[in-house]
């Protein structure tokens, strides 16, 4: 069962990472882990950078991609992010968290992406 949601979740980030490169935006991390703490993927484009959890479902279920990013993995993005922007952040940039939830079926999929969609320490 894991390896399934593992591969689900890969499957996700690549396209989800695919998405982001097709609309002009430039990977620049994928998995990015401050201790145990991980951003699914970081991007950027022009002056702004976004720290991007991406949630993959094989099932049609509504709801957002905000639904299950709970309180404590926001937070965690967050720890991770702030260790990103130590390590590689520039000055006159902006930062922001978007959500992308990825519905996967069979070959098919579609990707609805929030953009900024919470504010560090908005819980």
């Amino acid at each position: 069962m894991a390896n399934l949601r593992q591969s689900l979740g890969r499957r996700g980030e690549d396209l989800a990472a695919a998405h982001f490169e097709d609309r002009g935006w430039t990977v620049l991390a994928r998995n990015y882990r401050a201790g145990p703490k991980e951003i699914d993927l970081v991007a950027a484009r022009g002056g702004v950078v976004a720290f991007v959890e991406v949630k993959a479902r094989a099932t049609a279920t509504g709801g957002t991609p905000l639904e299950p990013i709970r309180l404590l993995k926001r937070r965690a993005v967050e720890t991770a992010a702030r260790r990103w922007i130590l390590e590689n952040g520039r000055p006159g940039i902006t930062y922001r968290f978007d959500a992308v939830a990825v519905r996967i079926r069979g070959p098919a999929h579609e990707i609805e992406h929030i953009p900024d969609a919470w504010r560090p320490g908005q819980w």
